[in-house]
């Protein structure tokens, strides 16, 4: 059944190019000099352009908008390496409708303390249409979780890192900017509402000027609308934050739940995460978006017994990027996070990818402008996007392939939840997600593995035709 399924061509990310420009044919590379990030043990290689202008007097100015995982990663990097940094955001307090399922390995690299974690789950269920139920987490060792948090509670924390690291955070909502005038290395003019701090208001019309932008503001990004990046397809997710009863939430100490079903999303799935003291219910599509609302009902529906007598507190819905943009760079303008269209197929994962993309882009610019003495041009962010597509191709591929063949119809997302319960497929499914490596495989289970799919994918289309014939 499979070896009939033909995939359109990938059209997110790309593998980079290896043609190199003049530009950056001028550039060579220096010294290796300190670590940018203290805690990590990774060395930044310097590559500034020969034709690159030093500053006079002043460092490398570079504006962030938006304060969410992207551009707290972005401004603290940004700030470490000498760069005047700036970091737009428009609510401080703002609790985004996120599943906010984190993977293992950014505790580490992003040096993230324990206390900002609601949860370390290290069990999941996963449902299927017919509400089977398997459990996954068996491979999972002793010091292995997926960290559950509270966007909030993340994203304030990033950013105040960021400005002890000495950015300077402004409360205020980006209007445009004004493309360099005059020369290549003319500022950007960018225009703001400052709130300070208030609450309410338009605010105090501001504006500032930047020798460079990165666009970290979201699916519904300012900042790309700006450099003419494109549209894409986006997906609603809607969520809803419960506070169930105490001896309910026992049952959700560690455990986490995915509900697969056209009943809870035609093309994604629902789910019911923990948090510090609620669970957060949700489902989200692309192609439905108008019934999300009845897909939200249906996901309550289905996890009803485990949350009887819980109360609504808060209520979400956020659009989230189903592929990258056309463009996510121009001139001195680049874009991060969900801005980009950093959020997988198939599991609708985006806060490492957020964070990751925007130290990535960060790190770039400190290099390119050797710790804010020079100024940068769009070959220096090139390198950003080129690496950050040699890198995670591979992961965002598999993924769309996944969502290609599994949430497709019921009797895939039955065989889907079938080979769930392979204890191989859950050691490489972890391996991936907690890492953020496609994991090689063992040839022969591979292949163990190819067979048990085609069978479930027959068996879960048999049993379909039998239900119907029992409607009838």
């Amino acid at each position: 059944m499979t070896s009939s399924i033909v995939f359109k061509s990938f059209t997110g990310l790309r593998h980079s190019t290896t043609t190199t420009t003049a530009v950056e044919s001028s550039k060579t590379p220096t010294t290796t000099i300190s670590p940018l990030h203290h805690r990590t043990r990774r060395s930044l290689q310097i590559s500034a352009s020969k034709t690159s202008p030093k500053l006079q007097n002043r460092n490398l100015r570079v504006a962030v908008i938006g304060g969410g995982p992207a551009g707290g990663a972005a401004a603290e990097t940004l700030a470490k390496g000498g760069i005047e940094t700036y970091l737009f955001e428009r609510k401080l307090d703002n609790c985004k409708p996120c599943g906010g399922a984190i993977p293992l390995c950014m505790v580490g690299e992003f040096d993230l303390p324990l206390d900002i974690i609601d949860r370390k789950v290290t069990k999941m269920k996963m449902i299927s249409p017919s509400n089977i139920a398997v459990d996954i987490g068996q491979t999972l060792k002793p010091h292995e979780y997926i960290g559950m948090v509270r966007r909030e509670v993340l994203d304030a924390y990033l950013r105040e890192r960021a400005e002890s690291n000495g950015a300077k955070v402004i409360n205020g909502l980006f209007l445009k900017m004004d493309k360099p005038k005059g020369s290549a290395t003319a500022p950007y003019v960018l225009h703001y509402n400052d709130y300070d701090g208030k609450v309410g208001g338009a605010g105090e019309k501001k504006s500032i000027e930047v020798d460079a932008v990165i666009g970290a503001d979201g699916a519904n990004s300012r900042v790309a609308k700006s450099i003419d990046a494109g549209d894409y397809d986006y997906a609603i997710a809607f969520q809803e934050r419960i506070k169930i009863p105490d001896d309910k939430m026992v049952y959700y100490e560690n455990l986490a739940e995915m509900y697969v079903g056209a009943d809870v999303s035609p093309d994604f799935y629902g789910w019911v995460f923990p948090k510090s003291d609620h669970v957060a219910v949700g489902t989200g599509t692309v192609t439905h978006k108008g019934d999300i609302k009845k897909f939200q009902l249906a996901t309550r529906n289905r996890a009803k017994d485990k949350i009887l007598g819980g109360k609504i507190i808060r209520v979400e819905a956020h659009p989230i990027p189903e592929h990258p943009r056309p463009r996510r760079l121009k001139d001195r303008v680049a874009l991060v996070g969900d801005a980009a269209g950093y959020v997988t197929k198939c599991s609708g994962e985006g806060i490492y990818f957020a964070a990751k993309s925007g130290r990535m882009c960060a790190e770039a610019i400190v290099e390119g402008s050797e710790y804010g003495k020079r100024m940068i041009d769009e070959s220096d962010l090139r390198k950003y996007l080129e690496k950050w597509d040699k890198t995670y191709w591979p992961t965002y591929k598999v993924l769309d392939v996944l969502q290609k063949v599994f949430y497709r119809s019921d009797p895939a997302r039955e065989a889907f939840v079938e080979m769930c319960a392979d204890e191989y497929v859950q050691k490489m499914t972890f391996d991936s997600y907690l890492y953020k490596r496609v994991v090689p495989g063992n040839p022969l289970d591979d292949l163990k593995l190819a067979f048990n799919t085609i069978g479930s994918l027959v068996r879960a289309n048999a049993l379909t035709k039998e239900m119907k014939k029992m409607s009838v």
